[in-house]
């Protein structure tokens, strides 16, 4: 079985699990004491190369990384550090996340995106019960349902980061409309990642289209690259959560002191 098998068994069990824990009706019941979207996509906007800023425990690839992390706490000092957005890896099995991780991020006040295998309309009405700005929204995971999770973002007034690899993928989500295209260096079949990516992808990606670099980023060199390809905004997670001093990373990579 690869990774990404592995990756959608999982996360297809879960929303089984969700279906049968709660209705569409009872979430939308939270959603009236919940603040509205902070728009995520508008944070990224700017003359500077904007960083997301990725609380993760562990990954697939990279196993432990950092098991006692706190959100909140950690959420701030990317505040703190400069961070224009904060990702938030709610995924249990393969990153030890939860969805209370995202509930305390939020605590930091910057745009929160919930990164997770997406797969159905009532994962995105319980990112935004739990306060999520934003959702993934991978094309390889999500196949012919994309148009129909990216309306389900646009009725909650939520962003969509839409996730490729490689330009047939580019191709699918820019027909359906994507407006925030994420690329991704690692490719979850194999888990090998190609820094390159973004750049091989980015001349065919529409200038009013918000181009982010994904994976793999973890110098102000590589995040200068990603500029000059035209990325708008990168990702940033293992540098991060690793870090004794996370703000101070941050600063490192925007190139301030």
């Amino acid at each position: 079985m690869s990774y990404m098998e592995d990756l959608l068994e999982s996360a297809r069990a879960r929303v089984d699990e969700l279906q049968a824990l709660v209705t569409p009706e009872a979430l939308e019941q939270r959603l009236a004491a919940i603040d509205a979207p902070r728009g995520f996509r508008a944070a990224l906007a700017g003359p500077d190369t904007a960083i997301i800023a990725e609380i993760k425990r562990a990954s697939p690839a990279a196993g432990p990384l950092n098991l006692d992390l706190n959100a909140g706490e950690t959420a701030c000092r990317y505040a703190d550090g400069g961070a224009a957005a904060v990702s938030v890896l709610t995924e249990t099995k393969h990153f030890r996340g939860t969805m209370d991780d995202l509930v305390q991020a939020r605590g930091a006040g910057l745009p929160v995106l919930r990164k997770d295998f997406i797969l159905d309309d009532l994962q995105v009405l319980e990112s935004r019960a739990a306060g999520a700005d934003a959702v993934l929204l991978i094309v390889r995971a999500v196949g012919g349902e994309l148009r129909t999770l990216m309306r389900a973002c646009e009725v909650l007034g939520m962003d969509a980061l839409v996730e490729v690899h490689d330009e047939d993928e580019l191709d699918r989500a820019l027909e359906c409309g994507a407006t925030m295209i994420g690329v991704n260096h690692r490719d979850l079949e194999t888990f090998e990642v190609d820094p390159d990516r973004t750049a091989k992808l980015a001349p065919l990606v529409p200038q009013e289209v918000t181009l982010i670099g994904l994976s793999g980023v973890s110098s102000r060199a590589e995040v200068e690259a990603l500029s000059a390809a035209g990325a708008a905004a990168v990702l940033v997670g293992e540098s991060l959560v690793t870090a004794r001093d996370p703000a101070a990373v941050l600063r490192e990579l925007r190139g301030v002191s």
